[in-house]
C-alpha cells in the first residue's frame, strides 16, 4: 500500500502548493513512485503547479522525474450509494486507482475546512502543517493569551486531527505523524522566532506533533512557479551556477525530506 502524505493548513499563505511540489518531486527524482491530488477544486494551485511543469517540459523537450498528478475522478449522482457524500466517493476512487502502484500518494489541502480535507485528514499516514513563522499563524494550532503565552484552548483544525487520530485509532490504523514545518522563516527578528519556536514546542508536546524547519522566504520560490520547477531542476534546465541562496534553499529541501522520516527514502541529493 502507497505511503499517504497529506500537507494540510487551514490557512492560505504558508506555503503549502510550494512543499506539496518540493516533497513530491524530491521523492520521484529519488526512484520513488509518486501520485499527486490537489483537493482544492477551486484555486487548483497545487494543480496548476504541476501544469506549467508539464507544459515547460513539453516546450524545452526535457524528460524531468515528475510526480503522477490527476484530477479527481468525476462521479455520477446516479452511482452513489443512498446517503453516500459524492466527495468521499471521488477521492476514495482517486486513492484506490494510485494505491497499488505508487510508493507514496500526497495530497494538497485547500487552506479551508471543506468535506474533501476533512476525509483526507483520516487518510495520512504523514500529515504535513506548513505554518509562517508568526504568532499570527499560531491561531491554526492553538488559541493562546497574547500576555500570558499560555495555551488556552486547541483550535479548530488542531480539533480536527484528533478527530482524524481517533477514527483511525478505531479503524486500526497506525497513527498519524504530524509534523509542523515551520515556514518563511527569517533571518531577522530573532527574539520573535525564539518565542516562537518555544512556544511550538511547548504545544507539540501537548497536542502530539514534531516540529521541523522548513523554507526561509526566498525569490526563488516564485520564480520556479511559472514554469513548473523545483530547486532541484534547475542544473537540468542549463543552470550551471548557483548563487548562495539557491545553495541554501536546496539544502533546506535536503533537510526538510530528511526530518520528515519517510519510510524507505533516503535522501540522495
Amino acid at each position: 500500500m502507497a505511503h499517504i502524505i497529506v500537507v494540510g493548513n487551514e490557512k492560505g499563505g504558508a506555503g503549502k502548493s510550494t512543499v506539496s511540489m518540493h516533497v513530491a518531486t524530491a521523492l520521484a527524482r529519488m526512484g520513488h513512485r509518486v501520485g499527486a491530488l490537489d483537493l482544492d477544486l477551486r484555486q487548483r494551485s497545487f494543480g496548476r503547479y504541476v501544469d506549467n511543469r508539464r507544459a515547460y517540459l513539453a516546450r524545452s523537450g526535457l524528460d524531468l522525474p515528475s510526480p503522477d498528478y490527476r484530477d479527481l475522478p468525476e462521479v455520477a449522482q446516479d452511482d452513489l450509494e443512498p446517503g453516500e457524500n459524492i466527495y468521499d466517493r471521488r477521492l476514495s476512487m482517486a486513492v484506490a486507482e494510485m494505491d497499488q502502484d505508487k510508493d507514496f500518494i500526497l495530497i494538497d489541502c485547500p487552506g479551508s475546512h471543506t468535506r474533501l480535507s476533512q476525509v483526507a485528514h483520516t487518510l495520512a499516514d504523514t500529515l504535513i502543517t506548513p505554518l509562517n513563522d508568526s504568532f499570527i499563524d499560531f491561531d491554526l494550532l492553538a488559541l493562546h493569551d497574547g500576555e500570558t503565552g499560555k495555551i488556552i484552548g486547541p483550535s479548530i483544525y488542531a480539533e480536527m486531527v484528533w478527530n482524524a487520530r481517533q477514527l483511525r485509532a478505531q479503524a486500526g490504523l497506525k497513527p498519524i505523524d504530524w509534523v509542523v514545518l515551520r515556514n518563511r522563516l527569517g533571518a531577522q527578528q530573532m527574539h520573535n522566532k525564539r518565542k516562537m519556536g518555544a512556544a511550538l514546542e511547548n504545544l507539540s508536546r501537548r497536542i502530539g506533533f514534531r516540529v521541523i524547519p522548513g523554507f526561509s522566504e526566498r525569490v526563488i520560490f516564485r520564480e520556479l512557479f511559472p514554469n513548473g520547477l523545483t530547486l532541484l531542476d534547475l542544473k537540468d534546465t542549463g543552470v550551471t551556477s548557483l548563487n548562495l541562496s539557491n545553495i541554501a534553499a536546496r539544502q533546506e529541501l535536503r533537510d526538510l525530506m530528511a526530518a520528515l522520516k519517510l519510510p524507505g527514502v533516503e535522501v540522495a541529493f
